[in-house]
């Protein structure tokens, strides 16, 4: 039986094999700069592969995608700001979209748990007492993924790294049927 990395391995090979050129060019729209002059920050969820960007009419090559738990911030220069601090000024990136959704499982979490998880499976209580502050920061705060979208949204926004003139939207996903929400409207908010 092959393990994971050999089945992704005999996967791309296949596809490499099948691919036709004629019916898709891989090299068109879809260079390093995104077409469409975005960002979307969302969740690392499954469910969204490759359901949430046709569901927003975007493909490859248009739009640059930043995911992790729960698509929260947890600092002002944590990876998912860096990231877009690199869309925006090396990228073009002109609009950043946070996409939470419905049903998320970082929402049934909780720190407590998920730190007898860690020693379980041979985690070092010191490694974990490293970081146990912000894992309750971070897990513990996010019950609520609505309300989570506005305060990433609010992050960003109010990040003296991201320039006034860059609209911040926040939606929301439902991760069953694909209907998008607005949450808040970029283009009605200004920064001061």
């Amino acid at each position: 039986m092959m393990n994971m990395l050999e089945q992704i391995l005999a996967a791309n090979k296949q596809f490499v094999a099948n691919l036709m050129i004629k019916s898709m060019d891989v090299s068109s729209g879809s260079g390093k700069l995104p077409s469409r002059e975005l960002a979307i920050f969302t969740c690392m969820d499954t469910r969204l592969v490759e359901f949430l960007e046709p569901a927003m009419g975007i493909s490859r090559g248009q739009a640059k995608v930043i995911k992790n738990a729960g698509n929260t911030i947890t600092g002002p220069f944590e990876a998912t700001i860096r990231s877009l601090v690199i869309g925006i000024f090396e990228l073009g990136v002109k609009e950043i979209m946070v996409i939470g959704h419905l049903d998320c499982g970082v929402a049934t979490t909780d720190s407590k748990k998920l730190i007898q998880k860690m020693l379980a499976r041979g985690i070092s209580a010191d490694a974990i007492k490293m970081i146990e502050k912000e894992l309750e920061q971070w897990i513990d705060h996010f019950h609520h993924p609505l309300e989570n979208v506005e305060e990433a949204v609010l992050k960003i926004r109010s990040n003296p790294l991201i320039p006034k003139d860059v609209p911040v939207h926040g939606l929301m996903f439902n991760p069953h049927t694909g209907d998008l929400s607005i949450v808040v409207n970029g283009y009605g908010h200004t920064r001061d």
